[in-house]
């Protein structure tokens, strides 16, 4: 089991920053590549960024790369994601998720085993 714990998000205006942390606790973090996805009421769950075990690399959805930066810090159990440059379109609730195909950057949310709470990002115009 990996338990997953979202942080950082909340109301920001357009074209602000936020950063979200995803804290795990379990079995060992780096076994599990890890993911970013977001969903829009109404609207299905996308993935955002994803990340090899390592950080070696990494995946991003192409409406926002250039504007998000996913990373880790195995030593810390964490996952972040950066977000700058934020756009009305980025408002939805964040979620981060575990995949145990460590080296797998897949954008289909049944990869992924384990998934936290969520966290509100909310951008105003």
């Amino acid at each position: 089991q990996v338990q997953l714990v979202e942080s950082g998000g909340g109301l920001v205006q357009a074209g602000g920053s936020l950063r979200l942390s995803c804290a795990a606790s379990g079995r060992t973090f780096s076994s599990y590549a890890m993911g970013w996805f977001r969903q829009a009421p109404g609207k299905e769950r996308d993935l955002v960024a994803a990340i090899t075990w390592s950080g070696g690399s990494t995946f991003y959805a192409s409406s926002v790369k250039g504007r998000f930066t996913i990373s880790r810090d195995n030593a810390k159990n964490t996952v972040y994601l950066q977000m700058n440059s934020l756009k009305p379109e980025d408002t939805a609730v964040y979620y981060c998720a575990a995949n145990s195909l460590r080296n797998s950057l897949s954008s289909v949310a049944r990869d992924y085993e384990y998934w936290g709470q969520g966290t509100q990002v909310t951008v105003s115009s």
